[in-house]
């Protein structure tokens, strides 16, 4: 008994030591990023002299280009471009939309975005608007009510969702399939209430979906302030509408991952994290997902700051084509199997450069309950949500190659994060220096605590 209580105090002790031992490195880490930080200026860079960068386009290409240049900068042990095919829709001349009414006869201008992929209006499409607060709703329509007419989908979020991100994805389905259903009972368009809970007139564009066996008509997002104005009307009296799309989809073209390493130890044992290099063409992607790709660079460039040695291949990828596709995340899964590596975690970072909230779980129950044991880590630095969630778009993929895989996805606060999200408004100014460098520390940190115990 009594080497049984010894070996026990010792265990308890190198246990403490370690402990000690991340605390400290923590600390230093959270102190470099705030004080020597290179995230606020690489993202400048990547969204003022580079800007949008919508998969296909010139601007994505540069993009890709930059970062490459970048990362070889900071000497990481290894530095490629991981070929892929993307889509490559382009939006065209900018869209034009107003109503009239038989009281109005003056063009009233509306504010819309196309959504992503939707087809052109070939030309102005006028017509009478029907509208329907919910997809459900214009699911169970009478096919009488809405043929020849354009359909005003007006679902707003739920703000009483305390986590934005829960109204968003409960909400989300009439971006996606609301051409289709309109276009099954004989709509000519459709315009659907932007996903956003501001009332505004910046409109918020998005991927959308068509199926080959429904006539496929254009769609566009419409501003909030407008939705309410327009659906208010068309209770009183018939509105009608003029838009005009001129938006094509073109071949896929080749484009890349961007990928950077620190080989650790078990060179053949990785630990991804990164977020997607993409964004839509409205704004300047700052956000969505200029920040995720930052906070990754960022994270890896302060461990090699501090000579940290990784037990694993440490492994930062800027994904392409998150926003309108997903190529990037399924060829790198369907790579990363066919290489024979181990995967044993991924992060990602896709949900603003707000300031840091916590770390979300994709995993098995032991992994959720070691994200939950490191919590105490992070109670100095203002963290304090650690549960099952989500981890992201762009590794999701990896499960179906590495089924034991713990996906973590880093949650900032979501509160303003859906004021920007795919509108024009998503631009540099709108990130916070300190919170975007608190979020490197946190991700850095999250990273060496993964490597440490897996």
């Amino acid at each position: 008994m009594k080497y049984i209580l010894i070996n026990i105090f010792f265990i308890c002790l190198n246990i403490s030591f370690a402990q000690q031992q991340d605390s400290l490195f923590i600390k230093k880490l959270y102190q470099t990023s705030l004080t020597q930080g290179h995230s606020y200026e690489n993202l400048r860079e990547l969204c003022k002299n580079i800007g949008a960068r919508l998969s296909g386009s010139s601007e994505a290409e540069m993009a890709i280009l930059w970062s490459k240049l970048k990362m070889e900068n900071y000497h990481f042990d290894t530095v490629y471009l991981q070929e892929i095919k993307v889509p490559h829709w382009e939006r065209g001349t900018k869209e034009t939309a107003w109503w009239q009414t038989d009281k109005q006869k003056n063009p009233q201008k509306l504010h819309i975005l196309a959504l992503g992929g939707s087809i052109a209006s070939d030309g102005l499409l006028s017509g009478e608007i029907v509208v329907f607060n919910h997809l459900d709703e214009l699911k169970k329509a009478d096919q009488s009510k809405v043929k020849n007419k354009i359909v005003l989908l007006n679902q707003a979020m739920d703000p009483t969702f305390i986590n934005t991100f829960s109204s968003y994805g409960a909400c989300a389905g009439i971006r996606f399939s609301g051409a289709m259903e309109a276009a099954k009972l004989g709509a000519k368009g459709i315009l659907i209430r932007s996903l956003g809970l501001p009332q505004d007139q910046h409109p918020h564009t998005g991927m959308m979906a068509y199926n080959d066996s429904i006539q496929k008509i254009p769609a566009a997002a419409l501003s909030t302030e407008d939705c309410n104005r327009l659906a208010t009307l068309a209770s009183k009296e018939k509105v009608t509408v003029h838009f005009e799309l001129d938006c094509k989809t073109l071949p896929d073209i080749t484009s890349y991952n961007v990928i950077a390493e620190i080989r650790g130890k078990k060179a053949k044992e990785i630990i991804t994290f990164g977020g997607h290099l993409d964004s839509w063409d409205a704004g300047e992607g700052a956000h969505d997902d200029g920040a995720g790709v930052i906070h990754c660079l960022e994270a890896l460039r302060l461990l090699k700051s501090m000579n940290y040695q990784p037990q694993h291949t440490l492994r930062v990828v800027f994904f392409m084509n998150e926003e309108n596709g997903n190529m990037g995340g399924k060829t790198y899964a369907t790579w990363a199997k066919s290489r024979g590596e181990k995967h044993i975690a991924a992060l990602e970072s896709d949900r603003g450069g707000f300031a840091p909230r916590g770390f979300s779980c994709d995993g098995s129950a032991s992994h959720i309950d070691w994200l939950k044991s490191i919590a105490p880590q992070f109670k100095a630095y203002e963290l304090h949500d650690f549960e099952k969630g989500y981890g992201g778009v762009d590794i999701n993929p990896l499960k179906k190659e590495f089924p034991e895989i713990a996906l973590f996805g880093f949650v900032p606060d979501s509160q303003r994060y859906f004021d920007l999200h795919h509108t024009e408004m998503d631009v540099f100014e709108t990130v916070n220096k300190r919170e975007l460098e608190l979020g490197c520390a946190a991700i850095a940190s999250f990273v060496y605590l993964i490597d440490r115990n897996f």
